[in-house]
């Protein structure tokens, strides 16, 4: 889930943020109004999967004195605008991630990304996607937001998971993605959700859901950076008017699963670092900005966050660009191939399989 706020109040499960104007609280994704200051602030959820598995949101936060370095935004098909630049909270530690989403809207992040599956989200949320699930877990989240509608909900993996089973393969059952979608339409509908979407969706199953949605999609998050450009589904998404939004735009360099240093050590970006006078991250961050993505990068560190903020004013000029498409994509050990759902009597039997060819 995704959300996008301006100034203070807003709950984010962070203790109180005292000072400060404004309290997350991560869920969702584009806007919701909130406001004891009178501004309006907005919010955005991601939803799990399409039974009992992990819901995923993102946080926006615009009002009317925007911060000159959040003034980049991409148009969705729902005419609403989602900040280029987001605070990734997968992998944070749930004593951290209030701090971390406080520093954020401190430096002028209007987008914090969320999920129920990973776990801090009253800190942030995840689970429940049967259709029937799929009311009760937005009111829900929306109870701990304080707020009556979020701006972005997205399933967060194409994959029903069945309930009390935990994590993983043995949990996978056969989903019914076209009702979990409709369930999310009728939340659309009701001004619950101001913009629907997915996340891990290859150019098949989002051309499967097309095929059968009253509602399109208005994003598809995935992993995508140098090193894993998503090039086929990038120009599915552009011919379909869907969004692509960019998790592990650095390539997840503290991921145990994701080989260290694939994308902020590659010598394309680091060269491109030094004639700017950048850093690794930011030319990365850059790259995707530049090619159309909103960029989710994940960090608790007060100083990174500024730092990776700081994308706006200024560009990599043709020549240095020209070079990253250069750049070999990645194997797959340095992706996240979701592993995690995969087994050879399950429901998805390789990893080739749950991604359609597309890894």
């Amino acid at each position: 889930m995704q959300r996008w706020f301006p100034g203070p109040a807003y709950k984010l499960h962070m203790s109180s943020l005292q000072a400060a104007p404004l309290i997350v609280r991560r869920d969702c994704f584009p806007f919701a109004t909130v406001g004891v200051d009178g501004r309006r602030y907005s919010v955005a959820q991601t939803f799990g999967g399409t039974g009992t598995g992990t819901g995923h949101r993102s946080v926006g936060i615009r009002g009317s004195r925007d911060s000159e370095r959040m003034a980049t935004y991409f148009v969705l098909n729902t005419g609403a605008k989602i900040p280029s630049v987001g605070l990734g909270t997968w992998q944070a530690d749930n004593g951290l991630v209030g701090d971390a989403v406080y520093a954020a809207v401190k430096a002028g992040y209007r987008h914090i990304d969320c999920a129920q599956a990973y776990n801090n989200e009253k800190e942030v949320m995840d689970i429940n996607h049967a259709a029937e699930d799929v009311p009760v877990a937005l009111n829900g989240t929306l109870k701990d937001l304080q707020t009556d509608y979020v701006d972005l909900y997205l399933m967060h993996w194409p994959v029903r998971m069945k309930k009390g089973a935990g994590f993983g393969p043995h949990a996978v059952v056969p989903s019914d993605i076209p009702a979990t979608w409709a369930a999310m339409e009728e939340l659309y509908d009701a001004g619950k959700a101001r913009a629907i979407g997915v996340s891990n969706f290859s150019s098949k199953k989002l051309a499967d859901l097309l095929a059968v949605a009253r509602v399109r999609p208005a994003v598809d998050q995935v992993e995508c950076h140098p090193v894993w450009r998503q090039g086929r589904l990038r120009a599915f998404c552009a011919s379909q008017g869907i969004h692509l939004s960019a998790y592990s735009p650095l390539g997840s360099p503290g991921t145990a699963t994701v080989k260290a240093g694939a994308v902020l050590e590659h010598p394309a970006v680091v060269s491109a670092a030094e004639t700017l006078g950048k850093t690794p991250a930011q030319v990365a961050l850059r790259w995707g900005v530049q090619m159309g993505h909103s960029v989710l990068p994940k960090s608790t560190d007060e100083g990174r966050i500024r730092a990776n903020l700081d994308v706006f004013g200024w560009s990599l000029p043709e020549d240095l660009l020209a070079k990253f498409s250069e750049i070999e994509q990645a194997s797959r050990e340095r992706l996240i191939r979701a592993g995690f759902f995969v087994d050879p009597d399950g429901v998805f039997k390789s990893i080739e399989e749950f991604w359609d060819g597309e890894i």
